[in-house]
């Protein structure tokens, strides 16, 4: 059974774990470059911008996490919430955490009035798209994600910079 929660600064360790398995799975193993001390800056910190629940078993050990932050829908006039990354640990799929922590940002979303969960899922990752049909997440076709980031970030931030 899982018992989900909003995280604890304690759980940072555990959740860096998680995201390291997901950069691992996702074939990015060397893309983390997050510290235990980011994420409790971050998540607790006087001004959190990102917030995270966790699913633990009986006996305290972080088995999934969610990671999400504050979306605005212009169209909506509402607030969203924009799931980051959804990681359950291995050995602990099909256990119903996923659909867990899924749940209580739906029931987040539902309380607070936002009018939308949305993420992103790499489109070789079939049995996540399985998963998010099986709940009825629809697919945004005709969207395409984009990026601004390394060398054209900083090339149009600092253009025309006095």
């Amino acid at each position: 059974m899982s018992i989900v929660r909003e995280a604890v600064p304690g759980d940072c360790p555990q959740i860096l774990e998680m995201i390291q398995e997901l950069a691992d799975y996702e074939k990015e193993p060397d893309a983390v470059h997050n510290t235990v001390a980011d994420l409790q800056e971050h998540l607790f910190g006087p001004n959190p911008q990102v917030f995270a629940h966790v699913a633990e078993d009986e006996s305290g050990e972080l088995k999934g996490m969610a990671l999400w932050f504050l979306t605005y829908s212009t169209w909506e006039g509402q607030h969203g919430i924009h799931l980051e990354d959804l990681y359950v640990r291995e050995a602990r799929r099909g256990s119903g955490t996923g659909t867990a922590l899924l749940r209580t940002l739906a029931q987040i979303c539902v309380q607070r009035g936002y009018k939308r969960l949305e993420w992103s899922v790499l489109d070789w990752n079939e049995p996540a798209i399985k998963f998010y049909d099986a709940i009825g997440a629809g697919s945004m076709d005709g969207w395409t994600t984009r990026r601004l980031d390394g060398e054209a970030l900083h090339a149009l931030g600092t253009r025309g910079a006095n």
